[in-house]
């Protein structure tokens, strides 16, 4: 259901049934990062990683979850790596594991100290959610994902763009 608060202590319904009188309800703002969107997002990542249709090279779901937050999602917080300037170990901090130099990432020691972190999914903005959650569909039809299961994740998608959009 969708309401919008139109004075202290009064509301209108604007999409899906009316709360029930005495029922406990917990509100989220519907133009934030929703519980909702974090639903989706784990319900597909479920669903992609039960599939076994993903090239993912993850031994477990946690570490899937994670290579699916690198290539879909919005990326790392930081990265860290040290770097031999004038004969000094220096540490360095970038937004992409891109900006790391090449010398770094081709020198097999130096790799090793490259450290990322990657950004959590509560971190992340409304935007960046929808847009992670669009790319893992996408992939999702691409890898031949097509159970009962995901075909009923999109039909709720579906039906909640027909009640007044996605969020």
């Amino acid at each position: 259901m969708k309401i919008i608060i139109t004075e202290e202590g009064r509301f209108t319904v604007l999409s899906g049934k009316p709360p029930t009188v005495g029922a406990k309800y917990v509100l989220e703002e519907a133009d934030s990062a929703t519980g909702e969107q974090n639903r989706l997002f784990h319900a597909l990542l479920t669903e992609y990683w039960s599939s076994g249709m993903h090239s993912y090279p993850a031994k477990d779901f946690e570490r899937f979850r994670d290579e699916v937050k690198m290539k879909l999602g919005a990326g790392f917080e930081k990265v860290v790596y040290a770097d031999i300037e004038d004969g000094k170990a220096v540490i360095h901090q970038v937004k992409r594991r891109d900006e790391v130099p090449a010398h770094i990432m081709a020198d097999p020691d130096l790799k090793k100290m490259v450290l990322a972190k990657l950004k959590s999914w509560a971190d992340y903005t409304k935007k960046e959610r929808t847009q992670a959650i669009d790319r893992l569909i996408s992939e999702m039809h691409q890898a031949g994902v097509n159970s009962r299961h995901f075909q009923e994740i999109m039909q709720g998608i579906a039906d909640n763009n027909n009640q007044g959009g996605r969020q």
